[in-house]
């Protein structure tokens, strides 16, 4: 018989809005708490405990250890004069992130397993400057949100000294090889930072050299209340894409025009009510995700002169299945997930069918994406008889 340690209560009861609401737990909000701390302990005594008791746990472990342990891959990617990809020999808490030129042997380009003795510390996320000369990467401590970014000289793999705190939720997005941008909160100044309320984000620009207490503030913060903020750039990096929402679902979508000496943050859409990204750009002519008006999802262009929703033009649009738009090598690709399998087909730029990707056979592909003057992509397939396997 398992027996639970003691959880005290106590009297504590919040009015929201004429309705009580009781909260005797209360006290276990606070994490840094010695009394916090013995609780949780108790628990894990107890959970352990009931867990050593299983006669076949030993043979679970074996077995899945055994299933798991082959070598995975991911698709590769093009940066620079390198092809990157990660691999994982099976067990290994993390992937490996290797490369190689054209007719070289793979290198350790960057291993997560070596952050921290104990492989709390993980890789969570990387960037590369357009020319591929330099590479941001964010590490991550015991799976918090919070991260720390660091800069790399990509062709010696030596350590920049930039180094920037406190980014959450955050992408890292290259402006030539100057600077970037990223985003964060204010640091909660009570309690604990792993728990503590974070309520107003806000997109920085770094310029590298620089101390990032100067760090220029773009886009967010108590003037502009949003609880997330994302900054992007178009691949040819004349459009900064700004996105801000509330929620998981609906966005307002911005841009600004880094050509324009002094360009302004210019609004496409100003309201949360559907989701809305661009994803690329030609000349003044912006490549635009949209679910408005069309819940399963289609390709707009519009103007970046006159960008409102009432001048997009459909480029691709809605079927009755659900659009997952990616670009490469001055190629649009249309991802669709019919009757539960990938359907790809290419398209122009001008939206003009072109053909169906034959795929190996009825399953799941993911990928379909570079940069737009590489003569080659790659894509990953699987299926319940096929593994997972890398095509070109």
């Amino acid at each position: 018989m398992v027996r639970y340690p003691l959880s005290k209560t106590q009297e504590v009861q919040e009015d929201y809005f004429g309705t009580v609401v009781k909260d005797p737990f209360r006290w276990l909000e606070d994490d840094r708490s010695t009394e916090t701390k013995e609780w949780v302990d108790e628990q894990n005594k107890v959970t352990q405990g009931f867990l050593a008791q299983i006669p076949f746990r030993k043979a679970i472990s074996q077995r899945l250890s055994k299933l798991m342990d082959y070598e995975k891959f991911s698709s590769p990617f093009k940066e620079g004069n390198y092809t990157y990809y990660y691999k994982n020999t099976g067990l290994q808490n993390q992937s490996v992130l290797y490369r190689q030129k054209e007719g070289d042997e793979p290198e350790i380009f960057l291993d997560p397993n070596t952050f921290s003795k104990d492989g709390s510390t993980a890789l969570a996320g990387i960037s590369f400057s357009k020319d591929g000369s330099l590479v941001a990467y964010q590490t991550s401590k015991g799976g918090s949100d919070w991260t720390t970014a660091y800069v790399l000289d990509a062709e010696n793999k030596h350590l920049i000294y930039e180094q920037i705190e406190n980014v959450k939720f955050s992408d890292l997005a290259w402006q030539g090889n100057d600077g970037f941008y990223y985003s964060s909160y204010d640091k909660p100044n009570e309690g604990s930072q792993l728990s503590g309320k974070t309520e107003h984000h806000k997109l920085f620009y770094h310029t590298l050299g620089t101390a990032q207490t100067t760090d220029k503030l773009i886009f967010g913060g108590p003037e502009l209340p949003r609880r997330y903020i994302s900054g992007s750039l178009t691949e040819d990096e004349r459009f900064l894409v700004i996105t801000a929402a509330n929620s998981t679902s609906g966005n307002e979508l911005y841009f600004q025009d880094l050509s324009v000496p002094d360009g302004k943050i210019q609004a496409i859409v100003e309201n949360f009510d559907k989701d809305h990204y661009i994803f690329y750009s030609e000349g003044e002519r912006l490549y635009i995700y949209t679910n408005a008006n069309a819940a399963n999802g289609k390709v707009v262009i519009v103007n970046s002169k006159s960008p409102g929703m009432e001048n997009w033009t459909d480029l691709i649009g809605e079927t009755e299945n659900v659009l997952t738009p990616s670009t490469g090598g001055g190629k649009l690709f249309a991802n669709y997930m019919k009757d539960a399998v990938s359907m790809v087909l290419q398209y122009n730029m001008m939206g003009e069918l072109e053909h169906s990707v034959e795929l190996p056979g009825p399953g799941t592909a993911i990928g379909f994406g570079s940069k737009s003057l590489e003569k080659k992509l790659y894509y990953t397939f699987s299926s319940y008889v096929y593994p997972a396997t890398i095509f070109e």
